[in-house]
């Protein structure tokens, strides 16, 4: 997890400007970011995929194992949808049940943006900009 981390971090890192969140889960991660060219995020995320199922498939000897199954990007529309979005990536861990606290979740920058705004100002982000039915519309701010 910890690689899967660091190799997603770098490829965002090459491709955009700001990095806000992420959280990377055993089967699926969220990042939350800015980029000037969406195209070669994708691309660049691309390219980390396809080495991390060729080395994760020869080290399982399950070569021509799909392990990415799909990307996809929203565009943020408002600061609200930034918010919501921002709380959905850090609360991630918890919606799927890795993590009973969002910030002790150790593939997140949970911990660090708690650290980084305090309690009291993501309780505030928490409860304007609340995620109530996670994957249904909860983001149309």
């Amino acid at each position: 997890m910890t690689d899967c981390e660091a190799g997603i971090l770098s490829a965002c890192e090459r491709r955009c400007s700001d990095i806000y969140a992420w959280c990377i889960l055993p089967n699926h991660y969220h990042v939350l970011v800015k980029t000037d060219s969406i195209k070669l995020l994708r691309a660049e995320l691309g390219l980390f995929h396809g080495r991390t199922s060729h080395k994760w498939n020869g080290e399982d000897e399950a070569r021509g194992r799909q392990v990415w199954h799909n990307c996809f990007e929203r565009k943020i529309t408002s600061a609200g949808h930034f918010y919501a979005s921002l709380n959905y990536v850090l609360n991630n861990a918890v919606h799927h049940g890795y993590a009973r606290k969002w910030q002790d979740w150790e593939w997140s920058n949970a911990g660090d943006y708690l650290k980084e705004i305090g309690n009291e100002e993501a309780a505030r982000i928490w409860r304007e900009y609340p995620v109530l039915d996670f994957g249904k519309k909860w983001d149309v701010y």
